[in-house]
């Protein structure tokens, strides 16, 4: 007899806990040094603290790279949303030529690394006399993210169920309306989802920063002009415990999000109500 689907797996769930262990496990140390008084990481521990912790308070250059990581995140999030929804529903939908080529590009950013754009644009800034600044590190954390934005939102148009935008546009709603009041409330998990995603994505990104950004600089970069003092290394473990946690519930909100079921909305919702069908 055939083994049901169903039934477990045990040595793939063994496997499932080694890779989860190799992955983690280095990153678990962070916490844990993050609340040992001792400068050095080092066993054993010791004693147990706060300070590090009251010490970011109190650091007026890291306040300032995390409300610039913040905005340049708000900005990045919007506009690659913005841009995601009709490239995904254009994608979803519709024949062009060269469809297929023409998404793979898109996606390119998904699979070259970050440093090869960060040089690429670069010296496509440096040769159009464009001053470095935050907004050129929003405009290279659009291209990293934009792809990842399109890649959320494409299950939502691909699962969608036209039938009832068919429905809104024989009761005489134009495609706008329909849109906003059918459409949108369909997809608008998917959309929440896209912006956690690539809010998270913005905010740790390291290489644009890295390349674009000028005398305002971001959250990852202050970690990593702060690495060159031994004493201040506590701190920046400190800081990277509160950077896992919040990335981690963002992300974990934006998979939840990513996997709730797209339902049309009800009729009474869409401005439709039943007795227009009889």
């Amino acid at each position: 007899m055939k083994k049901s689907f169903k039934s477990k797996n045990y040595v793939l769930m063994v496997y499932a806990i080694l890779v989860a262990v190799f992955l983690y496990l280095p990153i678990m140390f962070i916490p844990i040094f993050s609340f040992n008084s001792g400068v050095y990481v080092k066993f054993p521990l010791e004693n147990f603290t706060f300070g590090w912790y009251i010490d970011l308070v109190n650091r007026a250059p890291l306040q300032r790279a995390f409300f610039n990581s913040v905005k340049v995140g708000i900005f990045v999030s919007i506009l690659s949303t913005l841009l995601a929804v009709p490239a995904a529903m254009a994608i979803a939908r519709y024949r062009m030529p060269g469809k297929k080529p023409i998404v793979g590009f898109m996606m390119l950013p998904l699979v070259v690394p970050g440093i090869i754009f960060g040089v690429a644009l670069l010296s496509l800034v440096n040769r159009l006399g464009i001053t470095l600044s935050l907004a050129t590190v929003t405009a290279g954390h659009m291209v990293i993210c934009l792809p990842y934005a399109i890649a959320v939102l494409l299950p939502r148009f691909e699962g969608f169920n036209r039938s009832i935008e068919e429905a809104s546009a024989d009761l005489g709603e134009n495609p706008w309306w329909t849109f906003w009041r059918v459409t949108f409330p369909t997809i608008f998990p998917g959309i929440l989802a896209c912006l956690l995603m690539t809010f998270t994505i913005s905010f740790d990104e390291f290489f644009m920063a890295f390349f674009l950004s000028g005398t305002e600089v971001t959250l990852p970069m202050y970690i990593w002009g702060q690495l060159r003092f031994p004493s201040d290394f506590p701190s920046l473990l400190a800081l990277a415990t509160l950077i896992l946690t919040f990335s981690f519930l963002l992300v974990f909100a934006s998979l939840k999000l990513g996997q709730i079921s797209p339902k049309a909305p009800g009729l009474d919702s869409a401005g439709l109500e039943p007795k227009d069908f009889k």
